[in-house]
């Protein structure tokens, strides 16, 4: 990317300090942004990133240390203040009302009247369409957030913090639950909005993106600032390297392996989705025990729905699923559980966790009725403390505290919880799906790994993930899902992206193995 070399500067953060009790969560970091720049902060999870972002929108304040901006100094007492002084941020899960339309989200707390006090919904939409028309932002403003797609909600987010005069877009973890074709448009949004001299500074683990849309990069490591680099002279390895504070292997390591009995078999099935329409329409998989077999698709071809059938979150209208040669079909959650399944949700917050309550007690959610956790009827406390401290440390969940609530947490250390729990249930199938959004490259790292000792310990693991270099690198064998069925199954080391992708968009076909 062109960098455009203006020495104004929008937003100086000098000496930020940041301490809760007696964790420290940022330490002494300098930032400065300039206007018509992509800032990228990059940084493992729980480094210290969105901490700084929310210091620099008012929803904290810091304990020692200075904002600056366009050289002016402000107080940020709170995001009132942020929002009047041209800051506006979009948080990585959207703060909008499903109900509700775009046009009545984007201005929520600013509403148009009339000169009879009544809501000018016609005047607001007008403003709304032509703002999307400047920055290249086309939403539907009639349509319900309810009804339209993850990559449009935000976009309607972006739109939002405009309609409030934003000079200075703080976008965290935008691409996480992005499909690639709406991370394209994310990127054209982006550099649409530095044209017209805005400032963006995007928290983000993913190394190409920066390479593909930052001019510079803060790296941050357990709250220090490490370095800012100039984007157009550094690679991808260097900035993994200085992000985690070792080297990085951006290479799944793996031996070959002769696949086992058959685990999981699914045959001919139907599941609808909300509204009716055969979401898995005929689908037909086996998944092996010592393989990984990934499922490969664009974003709605029926993988959620799968997904929901098989852990019994879902009606199967017909078809059957054997697990280990046992019909589990329309079991419950719980008796599929029992059958030696463990799930690493896609959706960590609504289906992963239980926010309000502490790690330890995430830690032992579908198993705290079995001895040691508890005898007849009562919890154990200290078993499930010295349960929880001892997955803490091997998967090295940051910050080290069992009683903390699980919302308290940054994503991908909420995403190191489920895994450490689904792991240590010794499953028979492990179905991961998408089990490394919104993780660092360190983290993504460790959970490969983990999954290939899955495999290695001759368990059958179900890869489900929209991130094809993840298919690619950490699947055995692919199976391509389009319009709810498989439509091509392929060795993993005997393809390639161009292949897939054919496959994927409904086109060319693989040999069923």
């Amino acid at each position: 990317m062109n960098h455009i070399k203006v020495e104004e500067k929008a937003v100086e953060m000098k000496n930020i300090t940041k301490v809760f009790g007696n964790f420290t969560a940022n330490e002494d970091i300098n930032l400065t942004v300039h206007k018509g720049e992509v800032h990228a902060l990059l940084g493992e999870n729980g480094a210290g990133k969105t901490t700084l972002m929310n210091i620099l929108y008012g929803l904290y304040q810091p304990t020692i240390g200075e904002i600056m901006i366009n050289g002016k100094t402000v107080i940020m007492a709170d995001p009132n203040i942020a929002i009047q002084n041209g800051i506006g941020m979009v948080h990585q899960h959207f703060m909008l009302v499903e109900p509700f339309t775009v046009t009545e989200n984007i201005i929520l707390g600013k509403e148009t009247t009339t000169s009879f006090g009544k809501l000018d919904i016609e005047e607001a939409v007008s403003h709304v369409q032509e703002l999307s028309e400047k920055y290249g932002l086309y939403v539907d403003p009639y349509a319900k957030i309810q009804d339209i797609t993850v990559g449009m909600q935000q976009r309607v987010e972006i739109l939002k913090a405009l309609y409030r005069g934003a000079e200075i877009l703080i976008l965290d973890e935008p691409t996480a639950v992005l499909t690639p074709q709406e991370i394209q448009d994310l990127i054209d949004i982006i550099r649409n909005l530095t044209k017209q001299g805005k400032c963006i500074i995007i928290i983000t683990h993913k190394l190409k993106e920066i390479k593909q849309i930052a001019d510079y990069c803060t790296i941050i490591r357990r709250g220090k600032q490490i370095d800012t680099v100039d984007v157009s002279v550094t690679t991808e390895e260097e900035l993994a390297n200085k992000m985690v504070g070792r080297e990085v292997n951006f290479i799944v390591g793996k031996e070959e392996r002769t696949k086992g009995e058959v685990v999981l078999e699914i045959d001919n099935l139907v599941i609808k989705d909300n509204r009716g329409i055969n979401a898995v329409d005929g689908l037909s998989l086996k998944v092996h025990a010592g393989e990984i077999l990934g499922i490969a698709g664009i974003d709605g071809n029926g993988q959620r729905e799968l997904i929901e059938g098989i852990i019994g979150l879902r009606k199967i209208e017909s078809g059957k699923i054997c697990m280990i040669q046992k019909d589990i079909t329309g079991r419950t959650p719980k008796e599929i559980l029992e059958s030696k399944i463990s799930t690493i949700p896609e959706d960590r917050q609504k289906r992963g966790l239980v926010l309000d309550f502490s790690v330890e007690e995430n830690m032992i959610l579908e198993n705290y009725y079995k001895e040691p956790f508890s005898r007849k009827g009562i919890l154990n406390k200290n078993k499930i403390n010295y349960f929880a401290k001892e997955l803490i440390q091997k998967f090295d969940i940051r910050p080290e505290d069992e009683t903390l609530k699980a919302r308290a947490l940054s994503g991908g250390n909420q995403q190191k919880v489920i895994i450490a729990r689904e792991l240590t249930n010794d499953p028979e199938l492990l179905i991961a799906a998408q089990p490394t959004r919104g993780l660092d490259v360190g983290a993504i790292e460790y959970v490969h790994k983990s999954l290939v000792e899955q495999r290695d310990k001759n368990k059958a693991v179900l890869l489900i993930s929209l991130e094809l270099d993840e298919v690619m690198n950490v699947a055995d064998r692919i199976a391509v899902i389009y319009e709810g069925k498989i439509v091509g199954i392929v060795e993993a080391k005997e393809t390639n992206e161009n292949a897939l992708g054919l496959m994927m968009a409904g086109g060319g076909s693989g040999n069923e193995k």
